[in-house]
């Protein structure tokens, strides 16, 4: 049964989320989530690349050779990142300071040749945008809940912003590597509690 365009986009937001279901994109998740800023603009980036690859090779899916299509869609995926990495290091020069080598790591984002050889290869550009649109999304939404929870632990600030005033002692290993595999654990424990209540 086809799914409708409704599913194909909510399907990677919530049933099909890269992070919390799949477990895909590690490295970006753990690393660059010490703040919620951070997480957003990560998952940003990568829905960016996410919707104009899956478009690009849904459109180009008729001339690229079945033997070189891997291939294929790393050079698409790198133009993609290029072209983001350029456009956030003019823009916003901070954020792409403060994200760094993931940048250009998100050519080899498993995620993205997933949904390139999963479903952009086989699927019309509508489709594909919708695909890339939905799992980009919430990937993107997933680091900035990770961001938040760590920032809020180990900083006491949300975006930025103060919310516990001076008084407040963080948990320093939040904004540790450790505290990112705690603080997702934890949520995906929170996750799969709601999953097999709601089943």
């Amino acid at each position: 049964m086809s799914k409708t365009k409704l599913q194909i986009f909510t399907n990677g937001l919530y049933k099909e989320n890269a992070t919390f279901y799949q477990l895909l994109g590690m490295c970006p998740t753990l690393a660059v989530t010490t703040s919620a800023v951070n997480g957003l603009g990560m998952g940003l980036a990568t829905t960016a690349v996410l919707v104009l690859a899956n478009m690009a090779i849904s459109l180009l899916r008729n001339f690229i050779p079945n033997k070189i299509r891997i291939p294929s869609f790393i050079v698409v995926i790198a133009t993609f990142v290029t072209i983001i990495g350029m456009v956030m290091e003019g823009y916003l020069p901070a954020l792409y300071s403060a994200l760094g080598l993931f940048i250009p790591l998100i050519v080899v984002n498993c995620i993205i040749l997933g949904r390139a050889e999963a479903f952009a290869y086989s699927n019309n550009v509508i489709d594909s945008f919708l695909d890339g649109l939905g799992m980009g999304l919430g990937f993107a939404l997933s680091l900035t809940i990770l961001g938040s929870v760590r920032e809020i632990l180990g900083a006491g600030s949300i975006f930025g912003f103060s919310l516990f005033g001076a008084s407040f002692k963080p948990v320093l290993i939040m904004i540790l590597p450790p505290g990112a595999f705690l603080a997702l654990g934890i949520l995906m424990a929170i996750n799969n509690k709601y999953k097999s209540r709601k089943a």
